[in-house]
């Protein structure tokens, strides 16, 4: 009580310096005492302190339900002000992020948190003018940090990982999976099967060839009768880590994905009825495929044994899964400086986990407008995740691709418009991170992106 007191006195006697009126005010007001973060309860005191210390520091930027200081009716405070709402929620809302009950943090919202807790980047300073308890405490810090390492120890960790390298951002892929080897099987002659297609001549494996990286190394992949896509095909390999599908993230599961090319009339033109009519044709493979679905052909059936096998598609065995698993002899000194730089550059805010990416949507062109730079008008499939929620606030927004088996992976972006991983790189920097690296610590990142091609079914690929 006597703190206010002093505090409204200040405030009266200082009423004529707006500049220090206005942090006072914050302060007198204190921090956020209500809030689905401060509300939210996991039972894991861990957690529960993370969600504390958030739902009172970072709630003003990164959720919608900020209150906003009596000075925001000023015109030149409002622009500012908001501003820094939409950016901050566009980055990350943590209200979307951990208030589902039963919801871990993601690993892009864990890699978010602890960039900015190491390069101490938040609260921006021009918060932290206007409000002199909103910065992080050491403890507060550490607690956060603590909260970080075990959360990926408990959830996202590799199986069979050092236990000192279990908590870190980016994790080894597993060497192997536990799915059915006779539904694999037939995934696989279906996943090669051109009977799919309208007039088969197209397979999955046509636009995912497993030698070329999961992709077919084209801008735009060609379907029946030569028609072309908008989008550039993603690799299949390791898709079973993807949290969702395709770059607007419209199928939830594999499964949902490979429904999707049989009735897509720019790619295989056909549907379900048609492709099992030509299927029940061949005795042989009608025969194998009874015996491991009695139920028979069907759409759920033919998607499970084809997502079944795309869970298969591990690519293990990199030089940097060496690396990650402690054999530091496993890169050279300019593929360490780059995989250095990676994280300096905040790469691995999105690039995070077993993939290096393939958990969250991310708007394309954070820190400049690359469509215009990009010479095109922005068109339907540059819209992403807005195309499926049609929410403003995910318009440009796109799934963050793996960089495993990057370099061979080739062109880059959903459009497919970089042609090389130095072009990629450079883009990235400028329009996601707001910087123009020096050509040193570009090619040093190529480098280091290179050391990332595994192996499928015990071959580099290549």
């Amino acid at each position: 009580m006597k703190r206010a007191v002093v505090i409204v006195l200040l405030l009266a006697i200082l009423g004529g310096l707006g500049g220090l009126a206005l942090p006072l005010s914050n302060l007198l007001a204190g921090l956020p005492k209500n809030n689905s973060l401060l509300a939210a309860k996991s039972g894991d005191p861990v957690t529960d302190r993370a969600l504390d210390i958030l739902g009172k520091k970072c709630v003003n930027c990164h959720t919608a339900e900020y209150v906003l200081p009596y000075y925001a009716r000023f015109p030149v405070a409002k622009q500012i002000i908001e501003m820094d709402i939409r950016l901050g929620t566009e980055y990350l809302n943590l209200q979307d992020a951990l208030c589902t009950p039963g919801q871990q943090a993601s690993e892009v919202v864990l890699a978010k948190n602890e960039y900015v807790i190491q390069q101490g980047t938040m609260p921006p300073m021009r918060y932290l003018a206007l409000h002199w308890n909103g910065a992080l405490t050491a403890e507060e810090k550490r607690d956060l940090q603590t909260w970080i390492v075990e959360t990926r120890k408990k959830h996202y960790a590799t199986p069979g990982v050092p236990a000192e390298l279990a908590g870190q951002v980016l994790q080894p892929l597993p060497k192997s999976h536990q799915e059915n080897p006779a539904k694999v099987a037939l995934g696989n002659k279906l996943f090669h099967d051109k009977r799919l297609s309208k007039d088969n001549t197209i397979a999955c494996a046509s636009c995912h060839g497993l030698d070329k990286g999961g992709t077919d190394q084209q801008q735009f992949s060609e379907g029946v009768g030569g028609q072309k896509g908008d989008i550039n095909a993603p690799t299949v390999l390791n898709a079973g880590f993807q949290f969702i599908q395709f770059w607007d993230g419209r199928a939830a599961t594999l499964e949902e994905q490979a429904d999707g090319p049989v009735n897509n009339p720019i790619e295989m033109a056909s549907n379900w009825p048609e492709a099992i009519a030509k299927l029940q044709q061949d005795q042989e493979f009608t025969q194998a495929f009874h015996a491991v679905y009695p139920a028979g052909y069907g759409k759920e059936t033919i998607t499970e044994a084809i997502a079944v096998f795309e869970r298969t598609l591990i690519t293990p065995n990199s030089r940097f899964d060496a690396f990650l698993a402690g054999d530091k002899s496993a890169l050279n000194a300019e593929e360490q400086a780059g995989h250095a730089l990676f994280l300096k550059h905040s790469c691995a805010t999105c690039h995070v986990g077993k993939l290096l990416g393939g958990q969250s949507f991310e708007k394309m062109g954070r820190k400049g407008d690359y469509f215009a730079a990009r010479g095109t008008p922005a068109a339907k499939p540059d819209f992403g995740r807005f195309n499926v929620t049609g929410k403003e606030s995910d318009r440009f927004k796109l799934k963050v691709p793996t960089l495993r088996n990057i370099a061979v992976t080739f062109p880059y972006f959903h459009d497919g418009t970089a042609k090389t991983l130095t072009e990629a790189v450079e883009v990235m920097a400028q329009f996601m991170v707001g910087k123009k690296l020096p050509a040193s610590e570009t090619a040093a990142i190529v480098k280091f992106l290179e050391t990332l091609t595994g192996e499928y079914e015990g071959k580099p690929l290549k």
